[in-house]
């Protein structure tokens, strides 16, 4: 089963056996073969309960399409940029559906270079093969080996890190049954710091919650564990471990965009004038500290491959998102969990304060709403409604990603969903009342 349905905008990703089962992952990598050609390709899986079997099928499709298989066995997804990126694999798939609930499973796909492949740069050609008659393989099959890369990207990673500048800071980490343990684990174990760690062991059954800290209930968990034990920081991971999250020394939530700013500071000292991309969502916080550390603040559309393409074409030492997204240029161009966990591990040991004192300057100026959602009947209606309410008004209005408005002192950005008849609202402001009341009267437009 391989439905249609599975392929989304930057991935494939279903419900397990009724939207993608073994025959459909051989299915795709067959159909990812037809697509790029690689001569040596490499295939990982994580956690999942699924992931084993759709994985072995993979590895079965692609070799009998003729490529030389790379099986690179339990891992995050980053270790598999990590892999194509550093060995010269000429593509790769990595079975997961990231910080999906247990019943999905699903694949990322990168091309040579772990350049992403999305609907619009690939992705559709492989959909088109692996749903079409690929009828029987033809030619010799090419040859599966295995290769462990745990050493390596532990190494590769650690380097992000001057591990003499780390202080022995307190340290409560989820990694919410996911793959985040065997990743970062063996790298702490570097530094002089005190873990609590606490679902470290990758079970694609998630006994504890689900894996995605985006939600506040799925972070509920490692906000108490801070508290109670009076760390220093909490950093919990999604179930692929691309994406972290951060909680400060008060027990408080960090924003994604707020966490961009500061390694952005960072990134900066240490590359002077650089650009770092962050995503048209994001606070203000962003582009102001980058401008004020001396580089180029680009914003971009949301998503992870329109990031990666544009800090490639722009050769970006650093990028963004409010979803928990941060690209490394010395990453391969590519978004990683445990990177930017190091470097604030170095942000805070440096500064000697506490995360929440570097963090007061961004959240005594910079109020953010967060990403609200609202289901409406007709999205371009209400898109339209909303250019002609506020265009006029605002200093700028962009089409870069949905429609954006800026005026002096506050901004939004609505953007549909590409799945859902929502439209989803991020709005700022220089203080909480103007905040509140602007989110209140867009909202009100909105949902009328």
């Amino acid at each position: 089963m391989l439905s249609p349905a599975a392929f989304k905008a930057y991935d494939v990703r279903g419900i397990v056996p009724d939207e993608l089962d073994a025959d459909g992952a051989y299915a795709l990598a067959r159909g990812y073969v037809a697509a790029f050609e690689p001569r040596v390709m490499a295939i990982g899986h994580d956690m999942r309960l699924s992931s084993p079997e759709l994985a072995a099928a993979a590895v079965r499709g692609a070799a009998d399409a003729g490529a030389a298989v790379v099986d690179l066995g339990q891992i995050g997804t980053e270790m598999l940029y990590f892999a194509v990126g550093e060995y010269g694999y000429e593509g790769g798939l990595q079975v997961t559906a990231s910080h999906n609930p247990a019943a999905y499973n699903g694949m990322k796909i990168v091309r040579r270079g772990a350049l992403p492949v999305g609907s619009d740069t690939g992705l559709d050609r492989i959909k088109q093969a692996a749903t079409g008659d690929l009828g029987t393989p033809s030619g010799d099959a090419g040859e599966v080996t295995t290769r462990d890369v745990y050493g390596g990207f532990h190494d590769r990673v650690a380097g992000f890190v001057d591990a003499s500048a780390v202080r022995p800071l307190k340290l409560v980490l989820d990694g919410c049954n996911g793959m985040a343990g065997p990743m970062i684990s063996p790298v702490l174990e570097r530094l002089p710091v005190e873990v609590s760690a606490h679902n470290f062991e990758p079970d694609g059954n998630f006994p504890n919650h689900e894996p995605n800290p985006l939600l506040e209930e799925n972070r509920r968990f490692v906000i108490e564990r801070v508290q109670a034990e009076g760390a220093d920081l909490g950093i919990a991971w999604d179930g692929d471990a691309d994406r972290c999250f951060f909680i400060d020394d008060t027990g408080q939530f960090v924003p994604g965009d707020l966490i961009t700013a500061l390694i952005a500071q960072t990134m900066l000292e240490r590359h002077p004038g650089a650009t770092v991309v962050y995503d048209l969502r994001a606070s203000w916080a962003v582009r102001d500290a980058v401008r004020a550390a001396g580089g180029t603040a680009l914003e971009n559309r949301v998503g992870h491959a329109f990031i990666k393409a544009r800090i490639r074409k722009e050769d970006a030492v650093f990028a963004g998102e409010v979803s928990g997204h941060y690209y490394f240029r010395d990453f391969y161009y590519c978004d990683t969990g445990v990177v930017p966990a190091l470097v604030m591990l170095e942000i805070v040991s440096r500064a000697r304060k506490p995360l929440s004192e570097l963090l007061r300057p961004f959240r005594e100026r910079y109020f953010i709403s967060g990403e609200i959602n609202s289901t409406v009947s007709d999205v371009p209606v209400k898109l339209q409604q909303l250019k002609e309410r506020y265009g006029r008004e605002a200093e700028r209005v962009s089409h870069m990603d949905g429609i954006s408005f800026e005026f002096p002192d506050w901004h939004f950005n609505v953007r549909p969903s590409n799945t859902e008849p929502l439209l989803r609202l991020n709005l700022e402001a220089f203080d909480a009342g103007t905040m509140e009341a602007r989110r209140d009267e867009v909202l009100d437009l909105i949902r009328a």
